[in-house]
């Protein structure tokens, strides 16, 4: 079976909107773009490559596939893995792109993700998506949570979790700190909640 793996640079109180770049998300009138750029170093650039060199396929909302389509569609000496990549893509309003291969997936949403998981293939990586994300929260579809969680706060935002989360337990299965204080840790689902008695 084939997981739901949700990798995202996040603030501390949660926010996931427009970190690569100033202009890259302004929806809501965020004006924080690019905070990720002054946590660079080479800890956290050889776990990312580490994650971009592993087999996988992406699992994108339109928005967050059409800030990468014409990007990543003209780099793949950065991130060669991105572009062989099947690039399946939430929209109710988009039906094909030039950046191929690429699937996109309209109406029940949460159902075809299930029905993706099982099939075979490599993981589905989901960068950005924070509309998608909330879709794939509310209905469990997320096995396991890669985050790299930044030593600031941004007030407002797209949260990584919103309303409508379902209570689920995780493991963390690795973690590191980098010298300018990003957290990398990987969550894998680890059944039900469990409350204390």
């Amino acid at each position: 079976m084939r997981k739901v793996v949700v990798l995202e640079h996040i603030s501390i109180d949660g926010i996931i909107q427009a970190p690569g770049g100033a202009d890259e998300d302004t929806s809501g009138g965020f004006a924080q773009g690019g905070w990720i750029a002054p946590y660079s170093d080479a800890a956290l650039g050889t776990l990312l490559r580490r994650q971009m060199n592993l087999p996988f396929d992406l699992l994108l909302g339109r928005t967050t596939f059409e800030i990468w389509e014409p990007y990543w569609s003209q780099h793949a000496d950065i991130w060669p893995g991105v572009n062989t990549a099947t690039k399946y893509v939430a929209s109710n309003s988009r039906t094909s792109s030039e950046w191929q291969p690429s699937v996109f997936l309209s109406g029940d949403v949460a159902e075809k993700v299930a029905a993706l998981k099982q099939q075979p293939g490599p993981d589905l990586h989901v960068w950005g998506s924070g509309n998608l994300l909330q879709t794939l929260l509310r209905h469990d579809l997320v096995d396991v949570f890669w985050l790299m969680i930044y030593p600031i706060t941004l007030g407002g935002g797209k949260r990584l979790f919103a309303d409508g989360t379902i209570p689920a337990a995780f493991k963390v299965t690795e973690s590191e700190v980098t010298s300018k204080g990003v957290i990398i840790v990987n969550y894998e689902r680890a059944g039900a909640l469990a409350t204390g008695s």
